[in-house]
């Protein structure tokens, strides 16, 4: 009995977490722009992500000498803070917002102005803009946390800050951009 009792806990906590409930929807009834199970499902995917930087920090702490596996879990700490700054101020405008030319973003959202609640429907029709920012967020914070491998040890910390946001600014903002305006994200499998 207790053995069933943790398999339809299981299913259950599964079923909520895919958002099965709204498959008894009757077909008069008019669903909300924001889809809970989807808007659900990209908060928790954000948070793993978010959560595989402290790991990354550990496994390569684990790979440094012991004299630096401070250094090498402050680096990838402070990547949280640095880049989560640089994504909010301008970061995030510079990668998804409306397009110059094709090639940047403008600074129209800098600051997440305009990034509310309501679903932006060219990225995501069903979650919020601001959920669908945060997610983009993480992969923006882990990015360079995985170039960080390359020179554990072998970079100063002040230099390793100017180096990351730089990084962030001048190559991840414009390809991050590239993909998304670009379509390559649609023509390659995406949603």
């Amino acid at each position: 009995m207790e053995k069933l009792k943790k398999w339809f806990w299981g299913i259950a906590g599964f079923m909520a977490l895919m958002g099965v409930s709204h498959l008894a929807m009757a077909a008069d009834v008019v669903a909300p722009a924001i889809n809970t199970g989807d808007t659900a499902w990209v908060l928790l995917s954000a948070a793993l992500v978010f959560l595989m930087t402290p790991g990354l920090a550990f496994f390569y702490g684990g790979l440094v000498r012991k004299k630096n596996m401070l250094s090498v879990l402050m680096q990838c700490f402070m990547l949280m803070c640095i880049i989560t700054l640089q994504w909010v101020i301008f970061g995030y405008s510079l990668s998804f917002g409306p397009d110059i030319k094709g090639l940047i973003g403008s600074l129209s959202w800098a600051g997440l102005h305009g990034v509310g609640v309501t679903p932006f429907a060219a990225y995501s029709a069903t979650v919020p803009h601001q959920a669908f920012m945060i997610y983009q967020a993480m992969f923006a914070i882990i990015t360079p946390g995985l170039i960080l491998g390359a020179f554990a040890e072998r970079m100063k910390f002040s230099a390793f800050v100017v180096f990351s946001l730089l990084w962030a600014t001048f190559v991840y903002d414009p390809v991050c951009h590239w993909v998304w305006a670009w379509g390559l994200f649609e023509e390659y499998g995406g949603a």
